[in-house]
C-alpha cells in the first residue's frame, strides 16, 4: 500500500540515506511505499547502534533493512567489533551474506541492542510479532537485551493488539497440535476468536494436514488466533496460553519493547518507554 508523503527539495540528502524525513517540503507530493516507510526507520534504528556492540538481528521485511545497514557501515568502516545473533535461520544466511560476525546466545547471554519489525504495536508498546515464523527465537534474543529497538511503518499501529484483525500466533508442538489448537479457541470464544493451522508459504494445500503444516525453525507448528473483539488483559491472555501443554510460545510482546520507530506520511516519530 502506497502512503502520500511530502516531496523534499533537492540538494538535501535523500530521506532513505539518512533514516529520517527532513528537509523543506515543497507543494508537489510524491508517494512512497511501505517497504520505503520500512527502510526508512529500519535505517533510523541503526543510528543507535555503536561500534563493539552484541545486536540481535531480527526477522521479517523491515528488520531485513536494518541487517543490510549494518554490513554496509561495517564494510564502510564506520562500525568496529560488532557481534550479531541472528533470530531466525534466514536473518542467519542474510548477516553471513553482508559479513556481519554472528554469535549465539550461549556466548553472549547478555545483548547491547535489538532491532526487530512487528506486526502490531498498541498504545502501550506491547506487540505481536510472528507472523514471519521466528517468534520463539526473537522472543529469547529480544527478551535478553538492553535495549529493544522496534521498526514499523504506522499500518502496524493498532488501539489494541489483535485490532488488526490479523493473526495472533502461537507456536504448538505438532503432536496433537488440533488438541492444542481447540484449546486455544476455547480460552478466546467469548471473543470470537478462529484458530488456523499456519500452512507452508506457496503450497495450495488447505492447511489441515501435517504434510502441509508451516514447520518453524525450531521444527514446530504455529496456529494463528483471530480475534473479533479486544481479549482484555494481555498479561492473563499471555499466562493461560503458556499454561497449555504443547504450547512453546506466542507472540505477544508483552512490555519488551523500549523503543518503537514509526516511519509515516508526516515523518519519523520515536516512542521511548
Amino acid at each position: 500500500m502506497a502512503i502520500p508523503c511530502t516531496h523534499f527539495i533537492s540538494g538535501e540528502k535523500s530521506a532513505i540515506e539518512n533514516g529520517i524525513l527532513i528537509g523543506s517540503p515543497t507543494s508537489t507530493k510524491s508517494i512512497l511505499t511501505q517497504d520505503e516507510l520500512k527502510k526508512i526507520a529500519a535505517y533510523k534504528a541503526v543510528e543507535f547502534v555503536e561500534s563493539g556492540m552484541v545486536i540481535g538481528l531480527g526477522t521479517g521485511s523491515t528488520a531485513c533493512h536494518a541487517v543490510e545497514r549494518i554490513g554496509e557501515l561495517l564494510r564502510h568502516g564506520k562500525l568496529h567489533n560488532i557481534i550479531g545473533i541472528p533470530t531466525s535461520k534466514k536473518t542467519q544466511e542474510q548477516a553471513m551474506s553482508c559479513g556481519i560476525p554472528l554469535s549465539d546466545l550461549n556466548s553472549h547471554p547478555i545483548v547491547d541492542i535489538a532491532i526487530d519489525g512487528a506486526d502490531e504495536v498498541d498504545p502501550q508498546m506491547n506487540l505481536v510479532k510472528g507472523r514471519g515464523g521466528s517468534l520463539l527465537r526473537e522472543k529469547m534474543i529480544e527478551s535478553a537485551t538492553k535495549k529493544f529497538v522496534v521498526i514499523v511503518d504506522e499500518s502496524k499501529m493498532v488501539d489494541y493488539i489483535g485490532g488488526s484483525g490479523l493473526a495472533m500466533p502461537v507456536e504448538v508442538v505438532p503432536f496433537c497440535w488440533k488438541f492444542s489448537a481447540e484449546r486455544l479457541r476455547m480460552l478466546f470464544e467469548d471473543k470470537g476468536c478462529v484458530v488456523k493451522l499456519r500452512r507452508s508459504f506457496g503450497n495450495g494445500g488447505n492447511g489441515e494436514v501435517e504434510d502441509d503444516a508451516y514447520v518453524t525453525d525450531n521444527g514446530n507448528y504455529i496456529v494463528d488466533l483471530y480475534f473479533k473483539e479486544d481479549i482484555g488483559d494481555l498479561s492473563v491472555a499471555s499466562d493461560a496460553i503458556l499454561r497449555l501443554p504443547g504450547v512453546v510460545e506466542h507472540g505477544m510482546f508483552l512490555g519488551m519493547a523500549t523503543t518503537v520507530i514509526v516511519a509515516g506520511e508526516l515523518g519519523i516519530s520515536i516512542k521511548n518507554k
